[in-house]
């Protein structure tokens, strides 16, 4: 079912099942248009974007070089499917618990976290969310 999502410069986006795409013969072009349409409009929520992922990708590598990947796939060598399993539990718990943790110190108490400020928590959910695709592809620790 193909749904109405904007409609910019007298052309008309749609989205197909979370897929966004211009009226085009080729979706990677209509993607990439779709990229160019949303980086003109909107240059510095964009760029902002952008900047952020860059720095994510470096904390990234500044706590697998603390920790190594051992700590996301729970000792294991995420060969099997239950063990692919276990780290993505694993990544749910930390997930839910920094949501948690989101939560309380945003919704209850309004307040700024003492020991670690709520956006680092928002940093480490965006980690791991990434984290939890490169598991299910099966490129972790590789």
């Amino acid at each position: 079912m193909t749904t109405f999502l904007k409609e910019s410069k007298k052309r008309v986006i749609y989205g197909n099942d979370g897929v966004d795409d211009l009226k085009s013969s080729s979706s990677e072009r209509s993607n990439n248009s779709v990229v160019s349409i949303m980086e003109e409009e909107y240059p510095v929520m964009m760029g902002e974007f952008r900047k952020i992922q860059k720095e994510q990708y470096k904390l990234f590598a500044l706590k697998q070089h603390d920790y190594g990947p051992h700590n996301i796939s729970m000792g294991t060598d995420l060969k099997e499917e239950k063990d692919v399993k276990l780290a993505l539990t694993a990544l749910a718990v930390r997930i839910n618990d920094k949501v948690n943790r989101l939560v309380n110190l945003i919704i209850k108490r309004n307040s700024e976290g003492q020991s670690e400020p709520t956006m680092d928590a928002f940093k480490d959910l965006s980690v791991y969310g990434i984290i939890a695709q490169i598991v299910r592809n099966g490129k972790w620790g590789k």
